[in-house]
């Protein structure tokens, strides 16, 4: 089964980039990707490729049977949203959606995975199945989630499943990977406070000065993580707004303030601790001051803990490649993945690749996806599916 899986994909190169290329053109938020999950959806179904479309509202799942019969089905799963973010790459693909672009490569994670259906559709070659998830809305609006709760894993059951990511910076043909906790669950909070605004010159002794509930609170938050989390565990807690008054109006004392930011960590119950903490200490500060709270942890991801038997096959994949490089042990990182969710129902492995040094940083409006790489991640998940199935 595939030699060489690489050489096909580069015949396939141009017709593959232009598809990247037209999905970058038009971007889509999460729980909001219909023209691209109608544009997987027919392509699938040109490939002759079993089609459910509307899996998580906007998710699309296509299924292939292999030639000899196997018990095992996998799942290889891609993410199709975008993020608003505007862009300022300056490509002749340029998103033509105001303040949204596809600044993390999801455009190219789709394309990656539809060329290898091409390739499996037109040489299944393999015993079993392979469930080919196409999710919307990985970027903080529940995409996972929406797909695990419409039935995902009861409709087309896998036994493993994997997914994959680009990195820039990462040499072009360098994989990592790592057994365990490999990205960070990752909450957007947001503590709100109330009170009795007023003039904050002729009577401030009448008002809850927010202003200092807000700043003991922001000063207080990076105690926890100094004296609430266990040294050898890692947590993150950043402020990252601050909201309150009106700017025409300084002598105002505002009668609600808002402060949010990130918290990120590896342990559920590191999780649970800094959800607590922080929580406590915007009620009893705001009680302290004559005000009150509010506090949302929303943590939008879990950790991604990849699987010790997964991961191997993943490696197994990558270092199957011609010229690949393999780290199988690579450290943690603090980003966050909701893959998270579907690994915790089944096991699998989450696996980066290296975008080269061009581009831009993820998540920024220089990003763009390297054309070049559509070949390797295709051969990939072809690689996956040797790995598993073959």
């Amino acid at each position: 089964m595939f030699n060489d899986p690489t050489t096909r994909f580069l015949a396939w190169q141009p017709e593959m980039a232009a598809i990247r290329r037209d999905i970058h053109a038009h971007p889509e938020m999460g729980l909001e990707e219909v023209r691209t999950a109608a544009l997987v959806a027919a392509k699938l179904r040109e490939w002759g490729i079993a089609v459910t479309e509307g899996v998580g509202r906007t998710g699309v799942v296509g299924t292939i049977k292999g030639r000899r019969p196997g018990p095992r089905a996998i799942g290889l799963r891609a993410d199709m949203d975008a993020l608003a973010i505007p862009e300022a790459t300056g490509m002749p693909y340029a998103s033509t959606t105001p303040g949204t672009m596809h600044a993390c490569g999801h455009d190219g994670h789709t394309t990656m995975l539809l060329a290898a259906a091409r390739a499996l559709a037109g040489e299944p070659d393999f015993a079993g199945t392979v469930h080919l998830i196409f999710q919307p809305a990985e970027e903080g609006r529940g995409g996972a989630e929406a797909m695990i709760a419409d039935g995902l894993f009861d409709r087309f059951p896998c036994d493993a499943i994997y997914g994959l990511h680009n990195q820039p910076g990462m040499p072009v043909g360098a994989f990592a990977t790592r057994k365990g906790g490999f990205l960070a669950a990752v909450s957007f909070w947001e503590a709100r406070f109330s009170g009795p605004g007023g003039h904050g010159g002729a009577a401030p002794h009448l008002s809850a000065d927010l202003s200092v509930v807000a700043a003991h609170f922001i000063l207080g938050l990076q105690t926890i993580v100094g004296r609430n989390v266990p040294p050898l565990e890692t947590a993150v807690i950043s402020v990252g707004h601050i909201a309150g008054g009106d700017a025409e109006s300084p002598n105002v004392m505002p009668a609600e303030l808002t402060v949010s930011g990130t918290a990120r960590c590896f342990n559920d119950g590191v999780r649970g601790l800094l959800s607590t903490r922080m929580a406590e200490l915007a009620h009893g500060l705001a009680a302290l001051h004559g005000a009150t709270a509010t506090f949302d942890p929303h943590w939008n991801t879990l950790a991604t803990i990849n699987h010790d038997a997964q991961v191997e096959v993943a490696a197994a994949a990558a270092a199957a490649l011609p010229g690949a490089r393999v780290d199988a042990d690579a450290p943690p990182v603090t980003g966050g993945e909701d893959f998270s969710f579907m690994l915790r129902v089944r096991p699998g492995a989450f696996m980066f690749m290296g975008n080269g040094p061009k581009g831009g940083a993820l998540h920024t409006p220089q990003y763009d996806f390297n054309d070049d790489i559509i070949p390797l991640g295709a051969a990939y998940w072809l690689s996956v599916v040797q790995q598993e199935l073959g």
